[in-house]
């Protein structure tokens, strides 16, 4: 059934399976299996190229300076209006391929560059027919309220969302057409204020989907302090959360998904990950992949989280495998090795497992085997031949 069946020293699980047969054994003499990564916030549906975009950053632009100009997400929603469902579904399959490749079994994709619910559903149903078609495992989050579509203020895209969107998520959930597990709202000063934040989760939470949403990004908006009285089961972001927010978080169990990718290629202040850890928060990773952030590797997440964030290497695994499942309500099934979970596992050409952070960038030379419900899905040749170190 793809789930894992036994778990333990070598000898005890030889002697309980000596009358098994199996259709392969993997010989891991000298290397290290661990639980398949998750990445907890992703946005890899979307057309148009913004490299251009990097050049400008470099040169000193602010994230909002792009956006008011035309930049940032009116761009990518431009283009992935354009784009036909097949074309985004190829581009989204590409994508999900190489954050496989990079260990991650599974992933949290976003809607949310469509912002009318013709192109939001195009996304979704894009998302759903990766889900049905790939071995990855896919946590789908309709992120309609991402920006404030032109033409319309805030309060009237709020409605749009409470009143048109979320009523057909709703019927497509019920009819089985599409599976949608998460609501997000990118919460911030000149996006969506705290009021329209509160009554889009609301309305969301009154359909069945999980919170999980963008909050204290690049102002303090209490948006933690909105999440923990929601009941919401993660907030992302938060470089600029305040201490009230953080003990909120810890005690309503709302899993913190820390982007470093994003603090790093913004320039922004990083998030507090030690004050949220000794606080008892739940600290997730996420890659944070979209035009803005184009990183599909949860290893070098994990680098970031621990030089940039001081987070030990302990702590990063943790929180890119069962904090991250926890983040998106899976915890009961993925994010560690243990009998009755999914069968997903990497396994590394090293003896240390540490040599998956440690190595940044160098992920393709050690993830040997990536397996998703016992399967064998991702198997890397170049590591027969080669030593880790």
């Amino acid at each position: 059934d793809g789930c894992i069946k036994a778990v333990g020293q070598a000898d005890v699980i030889r002697n309980q399976f000596s009358e098994a047969t199996f259709e392969r054994i993997i010989d891991c003499s000298g290397k290290c299996v661990l639980p398949g990564l998750v990445d907890a916030h992703t946005h890899p549906v979307w057309a148009g190229d913004r490299v251009h975009e990097f050049a400008m950053k470099l040169a000193g632009a602010s994230y909002m300076e792009i956006h008011q100009a035309g930049g940032g997400i009116h761009f990518t929603v431009e283009h992935t209006r354009k784009a036909t469902e097949d074309e985004l579904l190829a581009a989204l399959q590409q994508r999900l391929g190489r954050m496989l490749r990079a260990g991650s079994t599974l992933v949290e994709c976003k809607s949310g560059y469509g912002l009318s619910l013709e192109t939001e559903l195009k996304m979704l149903r894009v998302i759903e027919r990766a889900r049905r078609s790939m071995d990855i495992g896919i946590s789908s989050t309709y992120c309609g309220a991402h920006a404030v579509p032109r033409g319309k203020t805030a309060t009237e895209a709020t409605d749009d969302i409470i009143n048109n969107h979320l009523p057909k998520l709703k019927e497509l959930k019920l009819s089985g057409e599409m599976d949608v597990n998460n609501i997000d709202v990118f919460c911030e000063k000149g996006v969506f204020d705290l009021e329209s934040t509160r009554r889009i989760l609301e309305a969301g939470k009154g359909i069945g989907l999980q919170i999980n949403f963008h909050g204290d990004e690049l102002h303090p908006m209490k948006s933690a302090e909105l999440g923990a009285e929601l009941g919401a089961r993660a907030i992302s972001h938060l470089e600029e959360v305040s201490d009230e927010g953080i003990v909120a978080m810890a005690r309503a169990k709302c899993a913190a998904v820390l982007l470093p990718t994003t603090a790093y290629m913004l320039r922004l202040k990083q998030p507090q990950a030690r004050k949220m850890l000794e606080e008892g928060v739940i600290v997730a990773l996420g890659s944070d992949f979209n035009p803005n952030a184009y990183c599909f590797s949860m290893p070098m997440v994990m680098h970031l989280a621990c030089v940039n964030m001081k987070m030990s290497m302990n702590e990063a695994l943790a929180a890119a495998t069962i904090n991250a499942a926890y983040a998106l309500g899976k915890s009961d099934t993925h994010g560690s090795l243990e009998v009755g979970k999914q069968g997903d596992l990497l396994i590394i050409n090293s003896s240390r497992w540490e040599h998956l952070i440690y190595q940044f960038g160098g992920h393709e030379a050690l993830i040997n085997y990536v397996i998703v419900k016992g399967k064998v899905i991702y198997e890397n040749e170049r590591c027969e031949t080669m030593s880790s170190y």
